[in-house]
């Protein structure tokens, strides 16, 4: 579903903010990819969802190269940013219906999805207020349901749990599973730890834009736990 091939990604003055980053998100992988803050995640989140330029590797997403057909790939694929963007000025079911004429889905399909997710998220009612009232966590929440009414096969997510209630982590965790076991995949920086060990079947842990552990989440933590292992890597020079 989502193949990253020697991805390295530098900025200005030559520094890589990524270092030859390889790594393979098959289909029903819910895949946590955890580093420290300025390791390189979302440098590798914008790069795998065509935000970012990038001239050195190749990303592939359901075998298509993300440089090569940049339309084709975001057709199948919803990101969701840390801190989602939004627009102010309409209403929630205007954005939400904006970005269903963007993706082009029928409106059969995008009342039944809208109902489904925002009555999920107990956001119903909300929807036909502007979005400039809303709270972080209810724009966090309309942005996650703007990225599933196109019904995406791979889900990218950095920090998603960020502002979400308890209520809403857990809806969106149910959601995450369904995700995959339809056949899809989700690809997700996280800093709650705890969480990605419960529902993640992969991890990567990146350091300074390097790997230095990847695999099934069994493999990578071993008897410890993944907050154990993640500040042993982190720590160790």
């Amino acid at each position: 579903m989502l193949t990253i091939k020697h991805f390295t990604k530098s900025y200005k003055g030559g520094k890589k903010a990524v270092d030859d980053l390889s790594l393979v998100v098959e289909r029903g992988d819910i895949y946590g990819f955890i580093g420290h803050n300025g390791a390189g995640k979302t440098t590798t989140i914008r790069a795998v969802v065509g935000v970012l330029d990038f001239e050195e590797g190749e990303i592939e997403i359901d075998g298509i190269s993300i440089k090569k057909d940049p339309v084709a790939c975001k057709a199948n694929i919803a990101y969701i940013p840390d801190n989602p963007d939004l627009y102010d000025h309409l209403t929630g079911i205007q954005y939400l219906n904006f970005i269903g004429d963007l993706f082009r889905v029928s409106k059969a399909n995008r009342e039944r999805l809208i109902q489904k997710y925002s009555d999920a998220f107990q956001l119903t009612a909300n929807l036909g207020d502007m979005i400039s009232s809303y709270s972080h966590g209810m724009k966090q929440k309309l942005a996650i349901i703007s990225a599933l009414i196109h019904e995406p096969k791979l889900l990218v997510l950095d920090e998603p749990f960020v502002g979400l209630d308890p209520k809403a982590a857990h809806t969106l965790k149910t959601i995450m599973a369904e995700l995959c076991s339809s056949g899809g995949a989700i690809f997700f920086s996280t800093h709650v730890l705890d969480t990605a060990e419960k529902i993640c079947n992969k991890i990567a842990i990146i350091k300074a834009g390097q790997l230095i552990a990847h695999g099934s989440t069994e493999e990578v933590k071993g008897k410890n736990s993944l907050e154990e292992v993640f500040m042993e890597l982190i720590d160790n020079d």
